[in-house]
């Protein structure tokens, strides 16, 4: 089956066709570094995460360039309410940002460029645009792309220009021609640093945020690249300006448009300005990372993910599920390497449903399906079957930066002398509690487990033995 993608710009599912056989090019829109991370921000490199990992299980070679936006006016004014210099507060919160990828298990980007180190290759596009008329000087710094001159304005979301919303760039009155006229380079404002400004041939300023990612895909993709994503949330006017100016300076730039839905909350977007954002932190002192990770990644990309409390308790569930599966049935069979999982057929309806647009539910309903028949011949002692079981999950969870025994989620439980004194303790509470049940000594036995549940530990009793897990904490930090 042939790879299927909602393209936004023509509002239907397409085949996906690289533009060169074997190699494919990605644009995603990154973090504006104003402040740190919340669950909202981790949606679009998530879903474009699980993309590029399906894309290189097919053997493409994939170039992901996911920018940092790392000034503005938001990081100019925050810094400066902080009295901290602007480029310190941007780089603190860009950290932040790298931080919370690299727990989640994101791949990194084959390219990350910064705006301002990239400010040469927007004033080659700034002068393209206005030798070809698409662009003018409304006064010294203050550059403007003349929507009136490009008639395919607004094809990307399917609006017309005269019911579009004026574009905000704080223009001075009598600056721009037209009010739906967007800024490519704003003049340095009164009391702003001058290190966050730049001289052009046109004026002293900085970049408008629209240019900057324009001029980045061509200077890492080319003039035409396959596909450029990012949250729903941008495709007006950011991408709609992108595609505007790009394409009036003569490149093909994307092909295929990619946007992905929002976290929402109560129904509205996640987000500082609504006061629902969820720290990354703040999250990750409750749960593990590869918890976020599968709540963030089980919604299939286009959808909606409304946050509740049992959001994260579900995934938990969920996930300690998938792992007590590998986890049992590796030390029954033994452990799969890296090659293998690496290699083994997917199985076709997994294939199926994530070249169905990335169908992600549809592609798990197909790894719970797999582990319950994993668990059956554990329990009928079928050796065989149980391990081709566990390397298919483990392959199907690998896709979606999942997979329990990875480098990135093995041992995330803490520090490994902790885990194995624990382990210990543990295996000795199990054995006194086989041993009194086995002499039918019935409160010892069951005053061990009563020690064991208070501590937080579930035991499970199978035809196999005694099996003990941790039991999930709630969203509140405390165990279910």
């Amino acid at each position: 089956m042939t790879l299927r993608l909602f393209d936004s710009g023509t509002q239907t599912v397409r085949d996906f066709v690289p533009l060169h056989e074997g190699r494919v090019g990605v644009y995603l829109c990154g973090a504006t570094v104003q402040a740190p991370p919340h669950v909202g921000h981790l949606r679009p490199v998530i879903a474009f995460d699980v993309l590029v990992r399906w894309l290189r299980r097919g053997g493409t070679h994939v170039t992901l360039v996911r920018n940092v936006t790392d000034v503005d006016d938001k990081i100019l004014a925050k810094a400066a309410a902080a009295g901290e210099p602007w480029w310190a507060w941007a780089m603190t919160h860009e950290r932040a940002f790298t931080a919370a990828y690299d727990a989640l298990g994101v791949l990194p980007p084959t390219y990350e460029p910064r705006a301002t180190g990239h400010v040469p290759a927007m004033v080659e596009l700034m002068e393209r645009l206005v030798e070809r008329g698409h662009a003018y000087v409304a006064g010294p710094g203050d550059v403007y792309f003349d929507v009136g001159s490009w008639p395919a304005y607004g094809s990307l979301t399917n609006q017309r220009v005269e019911a579009m919303v004026d574009a905000p760039d704080d223009a001075r009155p009598g600056d721009k021609r037209d009010p739906h006229d967007f800024a490519l380079w704003k003049a340095a404002k009164p009391g702003e640093p001058a290190t966050a400004a730049w001289d052009t041939p046109f004026g002293r300023g900085r970049p408008g945020w629209h240019l900057e990612c324009s001029a980045m895909a061509h200077r890492y993709l080319g003039e035409e690249f396959d596909i450029h994503g990012g949250g729903l949330d941008l495709r007006f006017p950011h991408h709609e300006n992108e595609q505007a100016q790009s394409r009036a300076a003569g490149y093909g730039f994307a092909r295929y448009w990619l946007h992905n839905g929002w976290v929402t909350q109560g129904g509205a977007k996640m987000s500082k300005s609504l006061g629902n954002g969820l720290l990354v932190t703040a999250v990750l002192e409750k749960v593990r990372p590869v918890v976020l990770r599968y709540a963030l990644t089980a919604v299939q990309y286009r959808s909606m993910l409304e946050w509740t409390e049992d959001t994260l308790r579900e995934s938990e569930a969920t996930w300690e599920r998938l792992a007590g599966f590998v986890q049992r049935a590796a030390e029954r069979t033994g452990a799969a390497t890296a090659d293998e999982v690496a290699t083994v057929e997917l199985p076709a309806p997994f294939a199926a449903a994530m070249d169905d647009d990335l169908n992600v539910p549809a592609a798990l309903a197909v790894v719970h399906e797999t582990l319950r028949a994993g668990n059956s011949a554990l329990a009928a002692g079928d050796d065989t079957a149980a391990r081709g079981a566990m390397v298919a999950v483990r392959a199907m969870l690998d896709v979606l930066g999942l997979d329990p025994t990875s480098e990135q989620w093995a041992g995330t439980d803490g520090d490994d002398r902790t885990a194995r004194a624990l382990a210990a303790l543990v295996q000795a509470e199990i054995e006194a509690r086989a041993a009194a049940r086995a002499s039918r000594d019935w409160s010892t036995a069951d005053a061990i487990r009563d020690r064991l549940t208070a501590a937080g530990v579930v035991v499970e009793d199978s035809p196999t033995g005694a099996r003990w897990t941790l039991a999930a904490p709630t969203t509140d930090g405390t165990e279910d």
